[in-house]
């Protein structure tokens, strides 16, 4: 990209802006409107995830120190897909402009795609987890990182949990929420219809949970499952009682000194190593 196709930041309530500096989370989402959906990604790594994923730029924000630095082979990807506005300031406009420092110096807002079916991305996959109302958008970005690295094949999440495409969960995530693949449950399907959808795939249902006829985590019939889903509960209150009733399993994780849970990205690792890590 040439340095005039690079704009420098001039005018703070510029439209092209809105999208870094206005735009709430939910109207970059755009529900109304899905096709033109956005969202934020973070960083020169995540960005570099992002397009690989096949993500389509919208524009870029870049500290100027970082335009022949970190951020230079993102900016040259962009230029080869073409019309991509690369703006740019100084580190402290930009911190002004936006309300917060920006990791690594860059943001790029760039297109949402389709969602798949929940088929569609159970097809193939060994081991999946299952998010329930996990309504904290860092928990969610923790779990897809731990999911990434753990042995998990995929992740479901129900209607009302955080949307992995929020920009702190896609940071929380380091962009591995671009590399495993995901999608939603329609708002009414769980759980029974989708702990139904979830048997007729031929998947086992572990919610995690701590009750006295729980198993656990490493016990061995549980382990030799071919087909694994992984049930993970919202902050605070866990899995609803209806969810783990419909489970074949119902899993814990051992503790000791007293300590009655552990946060849900937390638990999600703990999991994840001992139930992945075999297939």
């Amino acid at each position: 990209m040439r340095a005039s196709d690079i704009i420098e930041i001039t005018d703070f309530q510029a439209p092209e802006l809105d999208v870094y500096a206005r735009l709430s989370e939910n109207q970059l989402l755009n529900r109304c409107e899905p096709e033109k959906g956005m969202f934020i990604a973070e960083s020169p790594r995540v960005i570099e995830r992002a397009l690989d994923a096949g993500y389509r730029p919208v524009s870029c924000l870049v500290e100027k120190r970082h335009i022949e630095g970190e951020a230079k082979e993102i900016i040259r990807r962009c230029g080869e897909i073409g019309n991509v506005p690369v703006y740019t300031a100084e580190f402290d406009v930009l911190t002004q402009l936006t309300g917060f420092k920006l990791t690594r110096g860059m943001l790029c807002a760039m297109y949402r795609t389709p969602l798949p079916k929940v088929q569609a991305v159970c097809s193939g996959a060994s081991r999946i987890a299952i998010l329930e109302n996990v309504v904290n958008p860092t928990n969610v970005g923790a779990i897809f990182r731990s999911a990434a690295a753990l042995g998990i094949d995929a992740v479901l999440l129900t209607y009302d949990s955080s949307d992995p495409l929020y920009r702190r969960a896609v940071r929380v995530s380091m962009g591995t929420v671009f590399q495993i693949p995901w999608t939603f449950f329609e708002k009414d399907a769980w759980p029974e219809k989708g702990i139904r959808l979830l048997r007729e795939l031929g998947f086992r249902t572990a919610a995690m949970a701590l009750r006295e006829d729980s198993v656990s985590i490493d016990n061995q019939k549980l382990l030799a499952e071919k087909k694994l889903a992984v049930i993970l509960g919202t902050e605070g209150d866990g899995l609803a009682s209806s969810t783990i009733a419909d489970c074949d399993y119902t899993v814990r994780i051992p503790m000791s000194h007293g300590v009655d849970s552990l946060n849900v990205a937390a638990a999600s690792a703990v999991a994840f190593w001992e139930l992945g890590r075999k297939h």
